[in-house]
């Protein structure tokens, strides 16, 4: 582990799986259980040999937990807002990764030179939920831009994604569940078949408020509806499956 400095408000945070750590700013916006659910459910498919690339990485996290599950050929993350990005960047460095995980600045509608089209074998994605004509920002402009569709749309996410996919390249996302009709009439329209559907329940009598979702750019239709993912148990503890994600030991 490199012994990588710190600026003002931020911390060292223990991934609890691989010994990988990540760096997070307590003022601007850290990652969430969404980004481990994704990580753990495109990690199923993702071989070693496979290019991926993860749109609007924030933290890095997504590109760590990948590689600890799968550890792809390489991992190639972009990252509009530029205090995350270079922190991401460092993630990568305090953990020995800068062979296998790139970071780079830039904007998903317009990606930088070094991101070629028709070229990854998987996308990975946790983008803003929010649209930016609904719900309250936070003050805060990092988290607002990664809460709310300020700087990407979802349709700007989904025609970047078709665009970068090789033929057949698998594409992972983790939405909210009300906008689910958006994002598959917006997935079919662009050509990436929605493949495999699997909401998330905060518990087993609570509907879903999140949902994932695979598709393959150029793949006929055919969709598998999985069994839905419980978060807690009706007393409040996490499920096993959970446990099993995060890699925790359960308590006896």
């Amino acid at each position: 582990m490199k012994n990588i400095p710190l600026k003002k408000k931020e911390r060292i945070d223990d991934l609890q799986i691989n010994n990988l750590k990540i760096i997070q700013n307590t003022e601007k916006f850290c990652f969430g259980m969404d980004a481990v659910l994704l990580a753990n459910f495109a990690a199923q498919e993702i071989k070693k040999k496979n290019l991926v690339l993860d749109l609007g990485t924030g933290t890095g996290i997504i590109p760590l937990l990948l590689w600890a599950k799968a550890q792809p050929k390489k991992i190639i993350a972009l990252e509009i807002q530029e205090q995350m990005a270079e922190m991401a960047k460092r993630s990568v460095l305090l953990n020995g990764l800068e062979d296998t995980i790139e970071i780079l600045q830039g904007d998903i509608k317009n990606p930088p030179k070094e991101i070629y089209p028709n070229t990854y074998d998987a996308i990975v994605t946790n983008p803003p939920y929010m649209k930016n004509i609904s719900g309250l920002q936070n003050p805060e402009q990092s988290k607002a831009i990664s809460r709310h569709e300020i700087l990407c749309s979802l349709e700007d996410v989904l025609r970047t994604s078709k665009r970068l996919l090789k033929p057949r390249g698998k594409f992972y996302m983790i939405h909210r569940s009300h906008r689910l009709v958006d994002i598959l009439s917006l997935m079919r329209e662009l050509h990436i078949e929605p493949k495999r559907i699997r909401f998330i329940q905060p518990t087993r009598e609570k509907a879903p408020n999140l949902v994932l979702i695979q598709g393959i750019k150029g793949s006929k239709p055919e969709v598998t509806i999985e069994s839905p993912l419980y978060v807690y148990e009706d007393n409040g503890d996490y499920t096993q499956e959970i446990y099993d994600i995060y890699q925790w030991q359960k308590e006896k």
